[in-house]
């Protein structure tokens, strides 16, 4: 579904990413791990085109998308839950759900757009009860969850998840976790997770990837990564 080969990305005279290549096959939870850093956020700003790599190759649905604007990428289905979540403060929360919907050249029934704010108020009950509350002003545990809500109304194949569950308290870090398997269960949405809770992230990855200093170093199914010693040392504090 995903193909990323040797991509490399720079910030000036910086460069984040070196030759970096990564596959996420559909149906798939992959996890992609690594320091604060390490490149994770600037991997997943590239595949989402919201900034462009310096080299490299990116494809989604056998398409060439390094090129495209990030309104393309997603309606072709590839949707980026960015880190610090990034909602419209100022708006309700019914609101930044109907804007995750509204996608320019692809044009639905608003019924359709109410079925999938269904589906968002089933995964996120909370949401429904907030619907007319400044998005601002929820927990930030809720705000996660509207957010995961937001890119979940775009209807994507492939959902990117930016460091999920920083600045969350445990609780809301165990239910957003199990809500990211549901979806990729019981919804077939393919997941690409990057995170820095290593254990949690490994341990719901089909696939696991860690990324050091702009380099892929290691792959591999995510229980096995669990049991590297490396793995363990550097990130499960082995």
């Amino acid at each position: 579904m995903l193909e990323v080969q040797n991509l490399s990305a720079h910030y000036g005279a910086i460069q984040a990413l070196h030759g970096v290549s990564l596959t996420v096959e559909e149906g798939k939870f992959v996890s992609l791990i690594g320091a604060n850093g390490a490149g994770k956020s600037t991997l997943l700003k590239a595949i989402s085109g919201v900034i462009s790599a310096s080299s490299g190759q990116v494809s989604f649905m056998g398409e060439d998308i390094g090129r495209l604007s990030p309104v393309k990428i997603v309606r072709l289905g590839l949707c980026q839950v960015p880190e610090g979540r990034q909602l419209f403060a100022h708006l309700a929360v019914r609101d930044n759900l109907m804007l995750g919907a509204y996608i320019p050249g692809r044009g639905e029934p608003k019924s359709e757009i109410m079925r999938r704010i269904d589906q968002v108020h089933a995964i996120f009950p909370v949401l429904e009860r907030r619907t007319k509350q400044i998005a601002g002003t929820l927990s930030g545990g809720e705000q996660q969850m509207l957010a995961i809500g937001r890119a979940l109304m775009s209807k994507p194949k492939l959902l990117l998840l930016d460091e999920p569950s920083m600045g969350l308290a445990p609780l809301f870090v165990r239910e957003i976790f199990r809500v990211f398997k549901q979806i990729n269960q019981d919804q077939g949405t393919t997941i690409l997770l990057v995170e820095q809770n290593a254990r949690a992230a490994l341990q719901l990855a089909d696939h696991g990837y860690v990324l050091e200093t702009g380099r892929m170093v290691l792959e591999g199914p995510g229980q096995s990564l669990l049991k590297n010693e490396d793995v363990q040392k550097a990130y499960l504090g082995g």
